[in-house]
């Protein structure tokens, strides 16, 4: 009698045990924060490194040009990284990349170090952010993703307004070595608690497999990839240097700007006829993510322009420390981070629908924008930091919508590549907004001396009579005649310059305020959706 085979009973792998989702969020949300806090921590550190490297002011720009450069290159070409290394090993090489690029930065002895490891960090943490947020909104269910977003608000709202107050804090009472070295155990946290607590979703693996063909041979854009990374680096030497070097007056701006021009026409050609495109243009026949994404550049406008002005105005024009001007920006960071949690709650009870917030919070940041172009140079720091928190009371309020609505049509498996796009434009919207600030306030400022030259001539009586006030209280102080005139004349043109200058200030808080409020009605194109499900098809 033939015995029967005894077959051991096959028992299913056992099932990764389940991860609190705001672990999860909380961890990669941790080497974003630092990355988008380099992004303006270096800003104030610039003349200590010139002095500690012995270089010129000028020369040292480039620290911070040649990060946003690779950070530019890297950001749009996150998604497709992402399917080709798997999203938490590309996570975890660009922490990693960030982490050491970072030391390096720190021990640099000459520029051109230092400008070597500033491209890695930009390369390193031009992934973050977009990986993040596809993490994000894979991690957690719709009717619980604007929570996450609130989050995600918090780290990119507080972090660029932290930079200033920090990095002064950082360079007044330590090195200006230690801007880069306190990003290493924040690295070192985030690589640990990442290799533990993140994972890519089974369903995510399918979307790798569409980076291959059917032998398993890398499927590769490279001609994309080199034209959106050509026109990105081009594009983002012109807006960083572009005031530095006159715009169109410099041959070297005409020839980038060509070809940024060109390599961007023909990359949008190219990509929306590719079957497997590195940025994928076809989102944008999505209704709601298309003008999702143009509020991203809005956001990226207002946020990055103002949180660069402020600081300007009372260092250049009230005389505050680099530490009491960031100060300023610290009650609008408290504000969103209470705020941000209560507009998802919102939204997650539906209680407030997130295109109704999304139109109120824009009106807000419009006004809060024209509110600040009615100050003088006699507005004192209450009125400065309460300005901020009114402008935060919109921002609180503003992005977790935005990122309820960009995501309202898609698909999960385009999760992934829409992130990459969004994030696109929510840099590109700084680089914009800080080019378009740093401009305005030169060309606005020259506009305002010519019309007060012209209406404030030698021979107006008032003028006259405080010259010979002020050169006769000097005389009694001591002075010659000759110096207390030219003292006196010096005086008047500080005078003349400060005001001149704080009216150009003003003006580009007008104009970026009229721009908030004239775009706010775009929201009312956007299709309605039911938070947390029920979706309509994405339209391709």
């Amino acid at each position: 009698m033939a015995s029967t085979p005894i077959v051991a009973p096959q028992y299913p792998a056992p099932a990764r045990p389940a991860i609190n989702p705001w672990v999860i969020a909380l961890t990669v949300t941790l080497a974003t924060f630092m990355e988008l806090l380099d992004t303006s921590i270096a800003n104030v550190a610039l003349p200590h490194i010139a002095g500690g490297l012995g270089r010129s002011f000028d020369e040292v720009t480039w620290i911070l040009t040649t990060y946003l450069v690779a950070n530019a290159v890297v950001l749009p070409l996150s998604a497709w990284m992402s399917r080709v290394f798997g999203r938490k090993n590309y996570y975890q090489a660009c922490v990693a990349i960030f982490t050491i690029s970072s030391l390096l930065c720190g021990i640099a002895p000459n520029l051109p170090f230092i400008l070597v490891a500033r491209i890695l960090q930009g390369i390193g943490g031009g992934g973050l952010a977009p990986v993040e947020q596809a993490i994000l909104v894979d991690t957690f269910p719709p009717a619980k993703r604007a929570s996450a977003f609130a989050l995600y608000t918090v780290a990119i709202t507080t972090a660029p307004a932290m930079g200033p107050v920090l990095g002064g804090w950082i360079t007044d009472n330590f090195t200006w070595r230690w801007v880069f070295l306190i990003n290493i155990p924040i690295g070192i946290l985030s690589l640990v608690l990442t290799q533990r607590f993140v994972h890519d979703p089974p369903s995510y693996q399918a979307e790798r497999a569409t980076a291959r063909d059917v032998d398993g041979k890398l499927k590769i854009d490279g001609i994309g990839i080199a034209l959106i990374g050509l026109g990105s680096a081009a594009l983002e030497i012109v807006l960083d240097r572009g005031q530095i070097e006159d715009w169109f007056g410099s041959r070297l701006i005409c020839w980038l700007f060509a070809v940024a021009a060109i390599s961007f026409t023909v990359a949008v050609f190219w990509e929306l006829h590719h079957p497997d495109p590195v940025i994928d243009l076809r989102y944008l026949k999505i209704r709601n993510f298309a003008i999702a994404s143009f509020f991203y550049f809005m956001y990226g406008v207002g946020m990055f322009a103002s949180t660069t002005m402020i600081p300007q105005v009372l260092q250049e024009l009230y005389s505050y420390r680099a530490t009491d001007a960031g100060l300023v920006l610290g009650p609008g960071a408290f504000v969103i981070t209470i705020l941000a949690p209560l507009g998802a709650q919102l939204i997650q009870r539906k209680i407030v629908h997130p295109r109704v917030m999304l139109i109120g919070a824009t009106t807000v940041i419009g006004m809060s924008l024209l509110h600040y172009s009615h100050f003088n140079l006699y507005t004192d720091y209450d009125h400065w930091a309460w300005g901020r928190a009114y402008q935060a009371l919109g921002y609180g309020f503003f992005f977790v919508p935005l990122s309820v609505l960009a995501y309202s049509q898609l698909k999960p498996s385009q999760n992934n590549r829409a992130s990459s796009i969004t994030n696109f434009f929510r840099n590109w919207g700084g680089s914009f907004g800080i080019a378009f600030v740093t401009t305005m306030a030169e060309r606005r400022q020259s506009f305002h001396q010519s019309r007060t030259g012209a209406h404030l001539t030698a021979s107006t009586p008032f003028l006259q009579s405080a010259l010979q006030h002020t050169t006769g209280w000097l005389e009694t102080r001591g002075f010659s005649h000759a110096d207390a005139v030219q003292a006196t004349y010096g005086r008047v043109y500080q005078q003349i310059y400060a005001q001149t200058r704080f009216l150009a200030y003003m003006d580009c808080f007008h104009v970026i305020g009229v721009f908030t409020l004239v775009a706010a009605p775009l929201i009312l194109l956007t299709k309605h959706f039911h938070v947390g499900g029920g979706k309509p098809p994405a339209e391709h």
